[in-house]
């Protein structure tokens, strides 16, 4: 295969994409709780999606390209106001695009119309999101930023938007910000790309410089910038996958192999863990790298997977799910994983109802939260086992054997757990420190993915 290497690139301003005002349809929201809006109303709006094909598949993407750019920001920071701080926001996915809300009063603040699947992963930056299409990761910019004046910051807003820029991938999948990097990788080709996120607000429709690594073999995988330049990337092929790599700081394919661990079959997922431990997921066992070493920690069963883990700088603890059933269509667990990565323990806890893979948090303290479909969320103490609270959220629910359905998923920003109920087109905020769901909207659509930014 042609090694690919580091590159720049730089793009024009073609012309803007066609606008359309937006038919208001903000949520009704509930009189309970926190008080009315925050003082920042922007207009809504509807952004015609352009460009790639958003379907899940597609090849367009060469081993050495990356970057590319068809158009500028609506919205551009010409264009914002300052606000009274920040305003954090929540982006979320539905059958027919991207809706953006306040996070403090769960209004409507902009649309982007994008048909298809479409995946959501913060780009790291605090203002925008990396929307995986299939055939590229695209830029949604959700409006909302501070910038750092020394002992205090100005706080800015703009209307959301879908911009025309685009790093071009093939299967697009994870997208992992750590140690001020962004890694994107795309299981089609096995294409790393890894960029400072802060540029992505440089210029409208300009995307940052990028540097571009190639695993040896394209497969469903991950990569996590680490400290000091290094890179951890998965290991395996379209067959299989089996371990991870870490590689030297360095430019393109110009990377030193520092360690390996190919005793992870099924790798899936990442989680950062603490300051600086990083941790993937196997089909018998976690792997944890910390202090430039890997090590694993091995389930009690022969077959027990904690592909999907969340994790938190304030705990030394991972938070996975534990799966038992290797031939399961759709295997219902009702037990979670935490592995204490400094000691190497690993503890199961049984819930005593099942979840999905979009049921894992991790709250301000590191306080595991994990949403069961009986709808209540369980906050536990990672390091004892503990269920110390359960709170109602959502009504019961089954989960799809069809894992790109919606279904209740959790998103955590502060000291609020957000929990979008698809089967009544809602959203609820749960105050982790009153454990009290605090504030509910009705949404114009069936919400599916769910992130958000902090401002």
């Amino acid at each position: 295969m042609k090694s690919p290497h580091s590159v720049i690139r730089r793009h024009s301003k073609p012309s803007l994409p066609s606008l359309r005002p937006a038919r208001r349809s903000g949520p009704r929201v509930s009189p309970i709780g926190l008080p009315g809006a925050a003082g920042l109303a922007v207009a809504t709006l509807v952004l015609s999606a352009c460009a790639a094909d958003p379907g899940r598949s597609g090849d367009g993407a060469q081993a050495g390209g990356g970057a590319s750019s068809a158009g500028e920001s609506v919205g551009s920071s010409s264009a914002s106001r300052e606000v009274q701080g920040p305003a954090p926001r929540l982006v979320l996915t539905h059958s027919g695009g991207i809706t953006v809300l306040d996070a403090t009063s769960l209004e409507v603040v902009g649309e982007a119309e994008l048909a298809g699947f479409n995946r959501l992963n913060p780009a790291g930056d605090g203002r925008h999101v990396l929307v995986s299409t299939g055939n590229a990761f695209r830029v949604f910019d959700a409006g909302v930023w501070t910038e750092k004046h020394g002992d205090h910051g100005h706080s800015y807003a703009v209307e959301p938007s879908l911009t025309a820029a685009s790093f071009e991938a093939s299967k697009s999948g994870h997208a992992v910000f750590h140690s001020g990097r962004t890694a994107l990788f795309s299981d089609g080709s096995g294409k790393v790309e890894l960029f400072d996120p802060a540029g992505l607000a440089e210029g409208a429709g300009v995307l940052p410089d990028s540097d571009v690594y190639a695993t040896p073999e394209a497969h469903h995988g991950v990569a996590v910038p680490l400290e000091a330049g290094k890179l951890l990337v998965t290991l395996g092929d379209e067959e299989s996958r089996r371990g991870v790599a870490v590689l030297a700081a360095g430019a393109g394919q110009d990377r030193a192999e520092l360690v390996r661990n190919e005793d992870c079959p099924g790798v899936h997922g990442e989680a950062v863990a603490g300051p600086d431990a990083v941790v993937v997921g196997c089909e018998d066992g976690m792997l944890i790298y910390r202090d430039g070493r890997i090590s694993k920690v091995a389930s009690p069963d022969a077959y027990g997977r904690m592909g999907n883990q969340a994790g938190s700088p304030k705990s030394p603890v991972v938070l996975g799910d534990y799966k038992v059933d290797k031939d399961a269509a759709l295997e219902r667990p009702t037990r979670v994983s935490l592995v204490n990565t400094e000691t190497g323990a690993l503890r199961l806890v049984e819930l005593g109802t099942s979840y999905s893979f979009r049921s894992l948090g991790r709250g301000p303290a590191g306080e595991a939260l994990v949403l069961g479909t009986d709808g209540a969320l369980r906050v536990i103490d990672p390091l004892t086992g503990s269920i110390t609270s359960t709170i109602p959220v959502v009504d019961a629910w089954e989960e799809s054997e069809t894992w790109q359905d919606p279904r209740p998923t959790l998103f955590v920003q502060g000291s609020t757990a957000y929990i979008t109920e698809p089967a009544s087109s809602a959203i609820h905020a749960v105050d982790l420190s009153s454990g009290k769901v605090a504030k509910s909207a009705e949404l114009a659509h069936v919400p599916n993915e769910l992130t958000g930014v902090s401002g």
